[in-house]
């Protein structure tokens, strides 16, 4: 399972997030897509070397470091828009992407050097860092783009959906069981709207053979990846029977890496590069 593991990190640390940064279209993040190799690629070397070691920590901290710097410049964009174009709900989706890998980075950190981290053993932090890239990152990212396109009720619903979500699950880990499932079903109706929107709202119209396909492909894959999600949230709270972590990691897992979130982004992109900048949408 750690090879299978450490290659979605990869795919999320060196493609998804440098692919989201982009999507955004804000001129200030482009200095940190930039430089954000720098700072991934050291992330994925640390992942394949043994756990405990100087360099290995070394190299986790540098992405840490990255992650931080991008998570930065979510209370400068805050603090510089006005009240209501802050609070709107693609703005809220989107400062939940600049967030939220720094706690997949700190989960790196404390993984990599061999220590718990607030009581968490070493394979619930490992497993942090790929859902923080994709349920963090890549799903609150693509319900901001969602939400520009469709602005109605539903759109709406799913820019903040993701993001409060993404949220509960994380005060799940320290409340409990019951708390993550809140997060869970809270998180996959988000998701659930915006593969409806994403079908019927963002493909439609598309004559682009691939952009379309690349959507319905995303829309498809969380239809199936979230009730996984919640059958294994529902199964640690009331003892139900459920997937194990292998087996969510080998479905789940995999299958929102790229059946969402790499089919997500390039098809954004794709959109993005015959249209005008995303920022027109996300400001």
């Amino acid at each position: 399972m750690s090879v299978l593991v450490n290659s979605i990190v990869m795919l999320g640390m060196l493609v998804v997030v440098p692919a989201g940064l982009r999507l955004t279209g804000a001129a200030e993040l482009d200095r940190i897509r930039r430089l954000w190799p720098l700072f991934a690629v050291p992330g994925a070397v640390s992942l394949w070397l043994p756990r405990g070691t100087a360099a290995t920590t070394a190299l986790a901290v540098c992405y840490a470091l990255g992650a931080a710097l991008l998570a930065m410049h979510a209370p400068h964009r805050l603090l510089r828009r006005s009240p209501s174009r802050s609070t709107a709900p693609a703005e809220i989706a989107l400062l939940t992407a600049l967030v939220t890998p720094s706690v997949a980075a700190l989960a790196l950190v404390a993984e990599r050097s061999g220590h718990t981290l607030f009581g968490f053993g070493l394979g619930i932090l490992a497993l942090t860092v790929p859902h923080f890239h994709f349920a963090g990152f890549a799903a609150a990212l693509v319900a901001g783009l969602v939400c520009r396109v469709a602005d109605s009720v539903a759109g709406r619903f799913a820019a903040l959906s993701v993001p409060l979500g993404t949220l509960l699950v994380l005060i799940g880990y320290f409340i409990g069981d019951w708390a993550e499932l809140a997060g869970a079903v809270v998180l996959t109706a988000g998701m659930w709207t915006v593969a409806v929107l994403t079908w019927r709202s963002v493909r439609t119209g598309q004559r682009d053979r691939i952009t379309r396909t690349l959507l319905a492909v995303s829309s498809a894959v969380l239809a199936v990846t979230m009730v996984l999600a919640l059958s294994w949230a529902l199964g640690e709270a009331t003892g139900l029977p459920h997937p194990t972590l292998a087996w969510m990691a080998a479905t789940h897992g995999l299958g929102n890496a790229l059946g969402f979130a790499l089919c997500s982004v390039l098809a954004w992109q794709r959109l993005c590069d015959r249209t005008d900048p995303v920022e027109s949408r996300t400001a």
